[in-house]
């Protein structure tokens, strides 16, 4: 997917610089200079230029090719089809926001919400808009390869988006209040055909909207607009004057008004256009075209949730509309102090600041500076040295009421193109004039300085403006905030941001590690400073790295050319994410520890406890179960118990021995074990021991002194109080990395069978609680959806809030998508023969969640919000939605671990893809099994034909599954 971006002219030359991103991904450009051609022909200009860049790089690559006849041209229509683009129209003057006119509003720093976890201390609005783009072009219809956006308004929804219908224009709408709907452009529909486009208005008066709403609906266009290739192409005859010069055409006033099945302008082949109109699902829209809107909108982000649970740090700000990032500040600002917005500037004490003031681009400086009400302050960097001082009012973006603008206004001149800003040459006279500009005339030093200075324009600032000064600027003050942030963390956002991008920023500009933090701090707190450190450290270590390589190189070559530094540091980041881990297994622990144990033998000598589970097969929501993340927000899971083969396949026998000892069988692994002391016991976490988990199960029960009530000298005399030894017998009648959840549910299993044998007392609940601890003790990690999975029985949810107690509620969902003959043997299982641990996944995965990782997170989210989904879909019965919405969890699955779909798996899912509506590998995927839903029976014959004649293995297999309706099981004999 290419990124189209229309900028400023002055932005366009160094944007790669400043965003780091790649040329590969996003295309710059902007609009003719002196000719004004519309939204419209700014997409034809945007799309042209892009198309005359890749067909030049494209006969280049191919002229370089020996026997390669290059072609003269690329087909434009052709070139357009191959790919998806995102226009993001953001080259206008910004007239009515001067803070970031000079940068681009598409780049204006927009503060971390304090409500979310994992953005970057950096981000703007350009990387706050394209999550949304990207997901709904992941959405579109195939011949829809162009979405065209506008750059200063941020749009957002927490929901899942709707399919997208197959139209020539679609565009995205919200429902909206008529005293804002007249500001903007507005989709009109019949209210029996609310996704059909009657026809648009731009700006409407209240009155027509009065009159419209008897028998009409109306939405706000948010400026998403989808064009498939026809459409496209007509847009792009209409760009074109008759000599095929692109002309001024407007995409929402002119195009968007011929739209519609009674169109307000008449255009046959326009006209002709087949449009849809969707509702964006609780879309947000806010808008940052103004001064006042900067700070409003931002406002009204930050305040989406109030629930002081959710808000993730303990700031109590003087007024709410105050926004202070990238600045040194040190001043107090108390409630007289209202709709403020410093960003990239240096505030010392000897100013002075009241409300509606917004200052930015201010350098280190000693000013004694007092700003009234409504004025505003942005400092442009200019040439190698110089800088630029723009006084404007918050309601008056021109500075006309300004005293020294008075004369031009008399004049009639325009303010935007009147060189009225003076360019200083130094920090002292940018001072000197700034006081007189902002105080009328009580400064005549400053006067006689501003006199001197050469001025420019608004209009030629934008085009001559240092913006790598200005950046650099802001990222300096960005990395003296941030140590502070952390030290404050409590009052701040630190530990919410994504850590691996602070780990980058301290590892680039040498900022000290932070500290570690004291015990008595939340241990939520201590994991994400752990887990800092260790990525700080980890990417220190590839910079001294590629610094000692670079050494190397120059001692090879000449040996009086080495530079001051030589010492590579020497730093382990594995003990420090280490640490994480083990914070993490003490947070989840540390109940057990108190909640001890006292096993009482509680059957007759010859009786056997018999206990056995199904496994379960995760529908949707799998990972968000995973802590850290359900400990941070919650985790929603789908899942199924099912039996194989006819039996549950988890199996676990106790019995007494007479013998004061404690015998280990595995009847599959065909291994046996005797334990005599509590030594042999502890070492369950030898790596590859058949016994780690009736090992770690025997510990949680009482069976060792950390978790006894009652102390011994030894195991034996243990035993001897217990009344006898034990023979335990594991049967795991399914391969190991089946991704059925087998390992969590053997514990659960055991500790089942234990519970009974001694006594304890567990229900199901306990003992799927007491499963996650194992697996912690273990460190083997995990989440809870496994052992819940298999043990309780069924098809449902499983929800949990955020805490330390992650025990789910259940919600039972119908069997009938699953019992029904019709749908009954279109679920299919088959055993690929191929396995995969997934402790090495697990722990990529939990690393990421540790660090706040952006994208990791958004997926996360997803991933909550589509099992939400899936109980609705199953709820209605709907068979085709549940197979498809498999399928959505496979991709989700495959977006948050690249390893899950392997070449050899990825080969026999190509044989039966055509045969499905979806499937997905359950747990971690890589291997194990695969689970199917065919189309029909027929479907499924032919899958099971297909695989049987064609096996990746001699292991491969397909084995029966059955909804299980009993969970775990314990009887004796």
């Amino acid at each position: 997917m290419k990124h189209l971006l229309s900028l400023p002219p002055n932005l366009v030359s160094c944007f790669h610089k400043l965003t780091h991103t790649s040329k590969e991904s996003y295309f710059c450009t902007s609009d003719p200079v002196g000719h004004r051609i519309g939204s419209g022909g700014g997409s034809t200009w945007l799309l042209e230029q892009c198309y005359e860049q890749e067909k030049k790089q494209y006969l280049n690559s191919n002229k370089k090719l020996e026997h390669t006849n290059a072609i003269d041209c690329r087909d434009f229509d052709l070139w357009l089809a191959e790919d998806q683009r995102i226009l993001v129209h953001a080259g206008g003057e910004s007239r009515r926001l001067p803070s970031y006119s000079t940068s681009g509003k598409i780049l204006t720093p927009i503060p971390v919400f304090r409500w979310a976890r994992g953005q970057k201390i950096g981000q703007d609005l350009l990387s706050l808009q394209l999550p949304l783009y990207h997901k709904i072009m992941a959405k579109a219809p195939k011949d829809v390869h162009t979405l065209i956006a506008s750059g200063d308004v941020f749009i957002r929804t927490d929901e899942d988006l709707q399919k997208i219908p197959e139209a020539d224009v679609i565009c995205y709408g919200v429902w909206i209040d008529p005293s804002l709907a007249k500001n903007h452009g507005v989709f009109v529909s019949e209210r029996h055909t609310p996704n059909q486009l009657d026809f648009m208005l731009q700006k409407p008066s209240i009155k027509r909207l009065a009159e419209l709403a008897k028998t009409h609906l109306y939405m706000m266009d948010v400026g998403i607009w989808l064009l498939n290739d026809k459409a496209v192409k007509l847009l792009r005859k209409r760009s074109h004057d008759e000599t095929g010069r692109i002309q001024s055409y407007d995409l929402y006033s002119q195009f968007g008004r011929t739209l519609g099945l009674h169109p307000e302008l008449i255009d046959e082949e326009l006209n002709q256009l087949k449009v849809a109109i969707l509702p964006l699902p609780g879309g947000e829209f806010y808008h940052y075209g103004t001064s006042r809107e900067l700070i409003s909108s931002t406002l009204s982000v930050q305040n989406l949730v109030n629930d002081q649970t959710k808000i993730h740090h303990h700031k109590v700000k003087p007024h709410p509309a105050v926004f202070v990032q990238n600045t040194h500040i040190e001043i107090s600002l108390d409630s007289e102090n209202s709709e403020l917005w410093i960003e990239n500037s240096y505030i010392p004490n000897s100013w002075s600041i009241s409300n509606r003031n917004i200052i930015t681009g201010v350098p280190e400086n000693s000013w004694q500076l007092s700003l009234n009400p409504e004025t505003c302050i942005d400092i442009v960097p200019f040439g190698d040295k110089f800088y630029i001082a723009r006084p404007y009012g918050f309601n008056d973006p021109l500075g006309q009421n300004f005293h020294y603008t008075k004369s031009f206004v008399k004049e009639g001149k325009d303010l935007f193109k009147s060189a009225i800003y003076p360019i200083c040459k130094d920090i002292p006279t940018l001072g000197k004039v700034l006081q007189w500009m902002l105080n009328d005339e009580n400064y005549p030093d400053g006067k006689q300085l501003y006199d001197k200075c050469r001025k420019l324009s608004s209009e030629e600032i934008l085009n001559q403006a240092n913006l790598i000064r200005l950046f650099e600027q802001r990222k300096t003050f960005q990395v003296e905030t941030l140590p502070l942030m952390e030290r404050n963390h409590d009052k701040s956002v630190f530990y919410n941001l994504n850590l691996d991008d602070v780990a980058l920023t301290y590892a680039e500009y040498g900022i000290t590690l932070p500290n570690r933090l004291s015990d008595g701090e939340d241990i939520m707190i201590q994991i994400h400073n752990q887990s800092l450190r260790a990525r700080i450290i980890q990417y220190d270590n590839s910079k001294e790295k590629t610094y000692q390589k670079k050494l190397n190189d120059i001692v090879k070559k000449d040996l009086t050319t080495i530079p001051d530094k030589v010492n590579v540091k020497d730093k382990n980041f594995q003990n420090e994410e280490n640490e994480a881990f083990r914070l993490l297994q003490q947070g989840l622990t540390a109940s057990t520890y108190k909640e001890l144990q006292q096993p009482v033998c509680n059957i007759y000598s010859d009786q056997i406890v018999w206990s056995r589970s199904p496994v379960r097969i995760d529908l949707a929501g799998g990972w968000t179960d995973t802590p850290p993340y359900c400990l941070m927000e919650g985790g929603d899971v789908v899942n199924i118990a099912i039996e194989l083969n006819g039996q549950p396949p988890i199996q676990v026998y106790v019995k007494p021995s007479k013998e004061y000892h404690i015998i280990l069988r595995s009847i599959d692994l065909g291994a046996m074990e005797l334990i005599r002391t509590y030594d042999e016991l502890h070492d369950f976490r030898k790596v590859g021991s058949p016994f780690s988990i009736p090992k770690t199960a025997l510990a949680l029960s009482g069976f060792a002194p950390d978790f006894c009530k009652k102390q011994y000298d030894s195991l034996e005399q243990q035993l001897k109080d217990f009344g006898c030894g034990l023979e335990i017998t594991l049967l795991s009648a399914i391969p190991a990395g089946s991704g059925l959840g087998t390992s969590s549910v053997l514990s659960a299993t055991v500790l089942a069978a234990l519970s009974d044998f001694c006594n304890l007392g567990l229900d199901k609940t306990a003992i799927c609680n007491k499963t996650l601890v194992l697996e912690q003790l273990l460190t083997t990690g995990g989440g809870w959806q496994d052992q819940f999975g298999g043990i309780i029985h069924g098809i449902k949810l499983l929800q949990t809030k955020s805490g330390f107690d992650q025990t789910p509620s259940i919600k039972w969902l119908p069997e009938y998508l699953f019992t029904d003959s019709e749908y009954q043997n279109c679920h299919l299982l088959y055993y690929t023969g191929i396995t995969r641990t997934a402790k090495n996944i697990l722990s990529e995965i939990v690393r990421n969640m540790f660090l706040n990782e952006t994208e990791h997170l958004a997926l996360l989210s997803e991933m909550k919000s589509h099992a939400l989904n899936m109980y609705d879909t199953i709820q209605k019965n709907d068979f085709q939605s549940y197979g498809k919405m498999i399928n959505k969890t496979w991709m989700q699955n495959k977006a948050l671990d690249n390893g899950t779909n392997p070449k050899k798996v990825e080969a026999i899912l190509q044989q039966i893809d055509d045969y499905c509506f979806g499937y997905k590998l359950p747990g971690a995927g890589g291997g194990g099994f695969i689970y199917m839903v065919a189309k029909d029976n027929e479907a499924a014959a032919i899958i099971k034909k297909t695989l049987i004649s064609n096996p990746p293995n001699n292991k491969a297999r397909f084995v029966d599954m059955k909804l299980s309706n009993n969970g775990l099981q314990t009887t004796r004999s």
